[in-house]
This record gives structure tokens, C-alpha cells and sequence, in this order.
């Protein structure tokens, strides 16, 4: 009996000893993983995100190419509108292509190595690689991870939880929750194929900046258009001077006379209107500066006028943050664009925010340098330096400077842009 009950209890010792060495750890997971998402020769990603912005939630699909070691491009459009982004990195640098208007920014920037994303999924494996405090939980298809993000909104969104199938040990949920924890992006995958290794030729910026039909189709309607017009306006001259020269001579003199004194008049009164509209964008110029000391052209296209617009076309968006802020300046001028918006903020950090329509370029995807580093907004990608951010969106271009506000404010700052009154 006694030999019976020594080996049960030794059976039963031996099931835990194999029950342990069946369980991974958090490190074993970390090192599988990093292997299996990191170490592939290349990727296709395809996701959804959801971005909750004050009161309301955006949706956007993902569609991600990476091959190793340093080509990228990534696909995002909003869902139900045609505005879509591309950010593409080359033998030549990193892009960032907006479709829409027919713009191409260039950066010199080492992308995506410090701004992590949760659409990435050789980045999300460094980010719990680094983290020696993430933690991990399981259940029962699933292990979950709780780890720092590392990007340029790691003070806003300081923690992500990435979940990650047992059977595949690839990821399903991304969640970057804010400093309440609260849930704020969600990217949940779709689709991820590994070991795919696209050529460096299919990431040429040239292939995702053709024309499109509809591109074309509209250019060959313009230049009917502006034909037709062209044409209409010749006829109309060719009538305007028959019908002048039936009149007779003494009276065409007569008039002539007093055209010519009219015009005369209105040539000096031009003059006048000239030199003072010089004046008044001279002084406007000398009294527009941004943060750094430098000068930002918020009237170098203004109306001969420099009055103020009274109106504007497009919903002014203010910041809302938790900090000591007043609004101590708020400006509309009017631009041949249409209207310009300069807020001015003081208080625990002064900034300035410039707000304008933007412009879609004449020419198809002509490459604009831009200095500093590819900025994902989420809803958006932009332009961040140590002292200013700029992005568009909706149509509307937006531009943030200040000495006061480091990168990570500045993307706090843009973050929260909202329409509607100052509060």
C-alpha cells in the first residue's frame, strides 16, 4: 500500500513538472514572437483602426507592405470619404504621399526606427522586447501583453495592450489607451501574410504618383473648357469692335477724350492704392513672427487691402488641453487662397497656430522637401521639428510653432484640435 501511494505521488509530481515545462514564460513569448514578426524577410498587413477623437470615433483601413531591411509603405484612408495618405520609405528617403491634392512631402528622416506604430508589427515586437516592465496574461486563445509605446505620443497614449493568438503567435488587437487608461486607437488586423519580399522597384514613389483616369479625364475637361472660353471671349471682341466702328467719328473722339482723362484718373488713384497696400504688407511682415523669433508669411499673399477678413471659409479648430491657456490673439486676413486664421496662446506654454485652406497642386506629386520627421497623427500624417508641426486635413493646412512646447506637446496640441468656440 505503502509503495502504491509513493508512486501516485510520485506520477503526480512528475504531471507537474511537465505541466510547467508546457507553460511559457512572458520571455519565452517575447523571444518567439520578435523572432517570428521581426525576423521575417518582409510583410503584408491589412487592418482597421479606430481613432476616438472628443465625442466621436473615425475608422480608417490599413494596408501595410514592409520589406527588410528599410522599405516601407503604408496605405491609410478613412472610411466613406476619398481622402487617403501614404507613407513610403525608399532608397531615397521617406515620403509622404496625399493623393487628394496631389502632394508629395520629402523627408531625410530615419523613420520609423523612433515612432513605433501599432500597424508595424516588426516595431510592435520591439516595443515588448524593450519593455522589461510589460506584463503578460493569458487566456484561453490568447495571450495578452501590457507595454510601453514608444512614439511621438508616448506622454498622451503611454501604454498599449497587444494581443496575441496562441496558435499563431501573431497579433490580432492592438489597444493604446491615454493616461486613464482609457481606450483611444484600436488596430485589429485582418490580414497578416509573412515572408513576403517585394523588389526595392515596388516601392519607386513613381508607381503610387501616376495619374489616375479620373485625373485625366479632368485635365482633358479643363482644357476643353478653357478652349470654349477662349474662343467665346475672341468672339466677343471680334462683335464688341464691328458694332464700335458702325459709330461715328466725332463722337468716338469725344469719348475717346474722356476715356482716355478717366483712365488717367483711375491709373493715379491705382498708384496710390499700390504704395499703400506695399506699406501695409511691409508692416504686417515686420509684425508677424512665430515663436522662434523667425518670420512666418501670414501676409505674403494677402489682399492689396490688408484688411482683415470678415468672414471665413472654413470652421476655425482651437486647441483643448489641460493647461493654463488663454487665447490673447485671434486674426482673419484674407488670402488669394481664401482665409487665414492666426490664434495666439499664452499662458503656461505660448504657441501660435496658423490655419488656412489648402491648395491642390497644379502639377501631379512634384516632391516638396520638408524638414523634420514624419508625424502620425492618426487621422493624419504631418511634419514635426523641435519647434513646430504642420499637417492638413479635411482641406484645411495647419501649422504650430513655439519655443515652448516640446515634440510631444506639440503632437498633444495638434491632437486635440476641435471646431467650435474657445472655451
Amino acid at each position: 500500500m505503502r509503495k502504491l501511494l509513493t508512486l501516485g505521488l510520485l506520477c503526480f509530481a512528475a504531471v507537474l513538472m511537465l505541466a510547467a515545462c508546457g507553460s511559457d514564460s512572458k520571455e519565452d513569448i517575447v523571444k518567439k514572437t520578435s523572432k517570428k514578426w521581426a525576423d521575417s524577410k518582409g510583410y503584408e498587413v491589412k487592418a482597421n483602426m479606430e481613432i476616438k477623437t472628443t465625442g466621436d470615433t473615425k475608422k480608417y483601413n490599413v494596408d501595410v507592405w514592409h520589406t527588410k531591411p528599410e522599405f516601407y509603405r503604408v496605405a491609410v484612408s478613412e472610411e466613406g470619404q476619398e481622402t487617403s495618405q501614404m507613407i513610403i520609405r525608399n532608397e531615397e528617403g521617406v515620403f509622404v504621399v496625399t493623393p487628394s491634392m496631389k502632394k508629395t512631402y520629402k523627408f531625410q528622416s530615419d523613420w520609423p526606427k523612433q515612432n513605433s506604430q501599432g500597424y508595424l508589427i516588426n516595431s510592435l515586437a520591439k516595443d515588448l522586447a524593450s519593455d522589461s516592465q510589460a506584463t503578460m496574461k493569458e487566456t484561453k486563445d490568447s495571450y495578452i501583453f501590457k507595454a510601453k509605446t514608444r512614439n511621438t505620443h508616448s506622454k498622451m497614449l503611454p501604454t498599449q495592450q497587444v494581443y496575441i493568438n496562441k496558435k499563431t503567435l501573431l497579433p490580432t488587437k492592438v489597444v493604446v489607451l491615454n493616461e486613464a487608461s482609457e481606450e483611444q486607437i484600436k488596430i485589429t488586423f485582418k490580414k497578416i501574410t509573412l515572408g513576403v519580399a517585394k523588389k526595392a522597384g515596388d516601392y519607386d514613389l513613381q508607381d503610387f504618383t501616376k495619374p489616375s483616369d479620373s485625373d485625366e479625364a479632368n485635365k482633358d475637361k479643363a482644357n476643353v473648357d478653357e478652349k470654349a472660353a477662349e474662343d467665346a471671349a475672341k468672339d466677343a471682341d471680334g462683335e464688341a469692335t464691328a458694332e464700335e466702328n458702325k459709330e461715328g467719328n466725332t463722337e468716338g473722339k469725344t469719348e475717346g477724350t474722356d476715356d482716355k482723362a478717366a483712365v488717367n484718373e483711375e491709373e493715379a488713384a491705382g498708384e496710390t492704392a499700390q504704395e499703400e497696400a506695399t506699406e501695409d504688407n511691409a508692416s504686417n511682415e515686420e509684425s508677424t513672427a512665430d515663436e522662434n523669433g523667425e518670420k512666418v508669411a501670414t501676409s505674403a499673399d494677402a489682399d492689396a487691402s490688408g484688411e482683415e477678413a470678415t468672414n471665413t471659409d472654413f470652421e476655425t479648430h482651437y486647441p483643448v488641453v489641460d493647461w493654463n491657456l488663454k487665447l490673447t490673439d485671434e486674426k482673419s486676413m484674407n488670402t488669394t487662397a481664401g482665409t487665414r486664421k492666426i490664434l495666439s496662446f499664452e499662458g503656461d506654454k505660448n504657441f501660435t497656430i496658423i490655419q488656412e485652406k489648402t491648395t491642390r497642386a497644379e502639377q501631379l506629386y512634384i516632391p516638396v522637401f520638408s524638414p523634420g520627421d514624419p508625424a502620425d497623427l492618426g487621422f493624419t500624417v504631418g511634419a514635426i521639428t523641435d519647434n513646430s508641426i504642420s499637417w492638413e486635413a479635411d482641406g484645411v493646412s495647419y501649422f504650430i510653432a513655439s519655443n515652448d512646447l516640446s515634440k510631444t506637446e506639440l503632437v498633444e496640441v495638434a491632437s486635440s484640435m476641435v471646431n467650435g468656440e474657445m472655451k
